[in-house]
């Protein structure tokens, strides 16, 4: 009898045994295919998002603001300037922005005392993925400074016309102000020239009763300027 249910516990042993080791050599299988895919080629799951790529602005580089414009402008401008080589404003980085300003009070006939000024910025934008285009970056800020223009300052009667002949696209506000007992005429150009923005302010007063400028010349006096000032950057940025 122990002879007979010896064989016949082995065969039953050995049967149960099987449907083990076909489990196990079935997950054998698995693990070892399924580690050869993940080690020769990830799953796209797996894979790092690509960053994204954006072409680079046209302009790298600013020059140097007080430059942009010529001292022949400056005298015909700004007469009797206290400083013709202009006023640089403080800047964190002057290659991302930057600006000047001349001032000077013209008095030699005590008649006919005249003050000007005038102020250059330089605005610079980069390509930034999640921002846009330097150049797209750059046509947001010109609407946004050209509605600033039209209220800086205590302006009134502001009027905002489209300049041509300046950069890629430019507007000119026009605006008068008081200070004090002076009353002011102001014009300020908003210019894109790829993706800087240039901001040229002019204004001018007559002064101890004296007349006030027309309207027309500030005008003129500021697309003169900004046209220079569209010239130096390009300039600046040749290779």
């Amino acid at each position: 009898m122990h002879r007979r249910t010896a064989p016949r516990l082995a065969r039953i042993l050995a049967c149960a045994a099987v449907p083990v080791m076909l489990v196990a050599t079935g997950c054998s299988s698995d693990d070892d295919s399924g580690s050869k895919k993940e080690s020769g080629k990830p799953t796209q799951s797996a894979q790092p998002n690509a960053t994204p790529t954006m072409k680079a602005a046209a302009y790298a580089k600013l020059p140097e603001v007080c430059k942009t414009v010529t001292e022949k402008t400056v005298d015909k401008l700004v007469p009797k300037a206290e400083k013709k080589e202009g006023k640089a404003l403080p800047a964190t980085d002057t290659n991302d922005s930057a600006s000047c300003i001349w001032s000077g009070l013209d008095d030699e006939d005590v008649k006919d005392m005249q003050f000007r000024t005038m102020t250059v910025s330089l605005k610079r934008f980069v390509s930034d993925p999640t921002l846009g285009t330097g150049e797209k970056r750059a046509a947001d800020f010109v609407a946004k400074q050209t509605t600033a223009a039209s209220t800086a300052d205590g302006a009134k009667d502001a009027k905002t016309d489209k300049a041509s002949g300046i950069g890629d696209e430019a507007n000119v506000v026009t605006a008068d102000s008081k200070k004090g007992d002076n009353d002011f005429k102001n014009a300020t150009v908003v210019a894109r020239t790829k993706n800087v923005v240039i901001t040229v302010k002019y204004s001018g007063a007559g002064y101890e009763g004296a007349k006030s400028p027309s309207a027309d010349d500030i005008k003129k006096g500021a697309q003169e300027a900004a046209k220079e000032v569209v010239t130096s950057v390009g300039d600046a940025n040749k290779k």
